[in-house]
């Protein structure tokens, strides 16, 4: 029997969640679903919960390292238009869980509106990023959020206001509700002014960090007073690799897919950052990315 028959939205088999994730790594999931709208969502939550069937979540995959082989899950992909509409009035923006933050910068930008600029090059979508309390350059976007739209696994969709989520560096606390939108408070300033923060945050990026390989981005939390970056440097780790996968010699908290890495290659080289800092400093790394098995 075809559980899934009656969900509205698109249903594929056995996908790679390699076409998925930005590391361009990952096995198949059983289930990859993407929903029409909210009511196609509440019933997936309880198609699910008959099957004993758990969810994950994914945005534009940019945090998300599925391990190899077969995912026995059902992967939820936020994309239609219900889950993408962005609304602009005065000093606010509402965005859809699956709008992209290229999108959402690039359009918040044309209407004259500023707070978003430090997002630059993130490739992730506003769900994931304020799942995450996603940031860059000593700022996140928990500091722009005026209040987020979500649905328990209930089917209750609750409006949350700012003060009432406690956002902590890397996190929301909001793991037990699905991010359905966000409501944000931005400020009025010229266009010139905005495109030459944009073009900073980029230039930036691509002179410490570099966009040649596939990557997650950050694969390590910043543990306090200091970053995982320097640490594994210090380590001697720049250009170590395993199999596919390499420390880059730009950055050391990033690992690329330099040559059709698998997932375990880059387990491999994690493993080998949180010993040798673990060894030389006395720190405990923890990931940044989330890891799929």
């Amino acid at each position: 029997m075809n559980w899934w028959k009656n969900l509205k939205g698109r249903v594929k088999r056995a996908e790679a969640l390699s076409k998925h994730t930005s590391f361009r790594i990952g096995g198949k999931a059983d289930f990859f679903i993407e929903p029409e709208d909210n009511e196609d969502l509440k019933l997936l939550f309880k198609l699910a919960e008959k099957e004993k069937l758990r969810l994950l979540f994914i945005g534009s995959g940019s945090n998300i390292l599925p391990k190899d082989g077969r995912i026995k899950k059902i992967v939820v992909h936020l994309s239609s238009g219900n889950f993408t509409k962005l609304k602009f009035e005065n000093n606010y923006c509402e965005a859809g869980s699956g709008v992209t933050l290229v999108k959402l910068i690039r359009l918040a930008s044309s209407h004259g509106l500023t707070g978003l600029e430090f997002l630059t090059g993130i490739p992730g979508t506003v769900g994931g990023a304020v799942m995450m309390n996603a940031g860059a350059w000593g700022k996140e976007i928990a500091d722009c959020l005026e209040e987020v739209s979500v649905m328990d696994y209930n089917g209750k969709v609750i409006k949350l206001k700012r003060d009432k989520i406690k956002f902590v560096y890397r996190s929301s606390g909001l793991e037990g509700y699905i991010i359905l939108g966000a409501k944000f408070r931005l400020s009025k300033s010229a266009l010139d002014k905005i495109k030459n923060r944009i073009d900073g945050y980029l230039k930036e990026r691509r002179k410490t960090q570099g966009f040649v390989f596939p990557n997650a981005g950050s694969i390590f939390k910043n543990p306090p007073d200091n970053t995982a970056g320097r640490l594994i440097d210090l380590c001697g780790l720049k250009g170590s690799s395993a199999g596919g996968a390499i420390i880059s010699e730009k950055h050391a908290n990033f690992i690329l897919n330099r040559n059709n890495a698998k997932a375990s290659d880059v387990l491999k080289l994690m493993k080998l950052a949180k010993i040798k800092v673990k060894h030389n400093f006395n720190i405990n790394l923890e990931p940044e990315i989330e890891i799929w098995g």
